[in-house]
């Protein structure tokens, strides 16, 4: 009789299992490969978020811990909405090719209905009464939402950046000109109409510079990166020898952009210091109105003019202090820098959109969306009825009885 072992030739092998008992192959599997536990979190997927400014466009890939995994950038092609959206679809559809995403989030600079899908006015680039959401999904094919810009930039601050935890939260972004945002008890206010923080266009000096908006005086033409290129090239205009150094320092008048001046105070060039002195100060007033309105707990200055840090908010606490109603009687604000920068916009806009999947915009309640998740109250006990109070008095005498 022939062994197990030999087979004829040209046989093909065949492996032989052994047999295992059944309990320990099941602790061997867990070993191996441990099954996720039911109480661990799905993982949270990437969404794009796309900062639509006055100059650029600014898109990144963000996770849920606001984390950037990639980010492009493309110039604003301001003067035709068709012409916005090709680059929008166009960064969208760059970044899709490497990475996998579930949402898309636009924050747009510009004053966005409560609908959030038209884009009522923007001061800086040409959308009248857009429906750029509804133009957006038609070259887009996942869960879009639009937003104002700068709301984007506060929801990022507050939920990862330097306004986390904060009660009440004013969020200023200097750039192009100023937005805004505010976010009260963890719920990103929008007003009644989605155009709740627009701060740049209050008026902060009557029959003042006149404003893209159509109107003079407005706050952002005197604190913002537009009022710190305006007050440049008066100068340079005007001759004055005073801006010699600036020009050097930029490599000539046509090299005036509000990113150069704020590098070449960095530098130490005194001229551009005491540009973004006076934009502090501006800066400083409108904040002290905003807290005699709104009383903040914090302060978060963000856009690309921030990135002159103390250079900027020093002069803008100063101006702030000695402008405060009721200083000396109450507590202040604190002001400070916003984490992200240039990439608040993008990161607020991407948490947003994946905030949508959970809870979907619709109509706001009250101006705020995103909504605050309140924990299920305890039932309160009604008030016992006849029943339940003869009972208690039975207990109770059996219980006297008893001592």
């Amino acid at each position: 009789m022939a062994r197990a072992t030999d087979r004829p030739e040209g046989t093909e092998r065949v492996a032989v299992r052994q047999r295992v008992p059944r309990t320990s192959a099941r602790a061997a599997a867990k070993k191996t490969s441990p099954r996720p536990s039911r109480l661990t979190p799905p993982p949270v997927p990437y969404s794009i978020g796309v900062d639509i400014g006055g100059t650029k466009v600014a898109a990144g890939v963000v996770d849920g811990a606001g984390r950037i995994a990639e980010r492009v950038l493309a110039a604003t092609p301001s003067h035709s909405p068709v012409a916005v959206e090709d680059t929008i679809a166009s960064v969208v559809a760059d970044l899709r090719r490497r990475h996998r995403v579930e949402t898309v989030g636009i924050g747009a600079a510009g004053w966005v209905d409560t609908d959030q899908s038209v884009v009522r006015f923007s001061p800086h680039l040409a959308w009248r009464q857009e429906p750029l959401k509804a133009r957006l999904e038609q070259r887009i094919d996942l869960p879009l939402i639009v937003d104002n810009d700068a709301n984007a930039a506060a929801w990022a601050e507050y939920r990862f950046g330097a306004g986390s935890g904060a009660s009440v939260m004013v969020c200023i972004t200097l750039g192009t000109g100023i937005g805004g945002g505010l976010v009260l008890n963890g719920q990103l206010f929008r007003g009644s109409y989605g155009m709740a923080g627009e701060w740049g266009h209050m008026i902060a000096v009557p029959g003042g510079h006149l404003c893209e908006c159509g109107n003079r005086g407005c706050w952002e033409q005197y604190a913002s990166g537009n009022a710190l290129v305006r007050d440049a090239k008066a100068l340079v205009a005007s001759g004055s020898p005073v801006v010699q150094g600036l020009l050097e320092s930029v490599g000539g008048p046509d090299q005036i952009t509000g990113p150069a001046i704020t590098e070449a105070a960095v530098g130490g060039e005194p001229l551009a210091r005491e540009l973004l002195a006076d934009i502090g100060r501006s800066l400083g007033v409108g904040i002290a109105n905003l807290a005699a309105a709104l009383d903040p707990e914090l302060v978060v200055v963000g856009g690309g003019v921030s990135a002159a840090g103390e250079l900027l908010l020093a002069p803008t606490r100063e101006s702030f202090e000695r402008t405060l109603t009721g200083r000396g009687f109450r507590p202040q604000a604190r002001i400070e820098l916003a984490r992200f920068r240039n990439d608040a916009g993008l990161i607020g806009a991407a948490d947003l959109a994946r905030h949508s999947l959970i809870e979907p915009p619709g109509r706001v309640i009250g101006g705020f969306w995103p909504r605050r998740r309140r924990a299920r109250r305890a039932r309160v006990r009604r008030e016992p009825g006849p029943l339940r109070q003869v009972a208690d008095q039975v207990a109770a005498k059996r219980t006297q009885r008893r001592i």
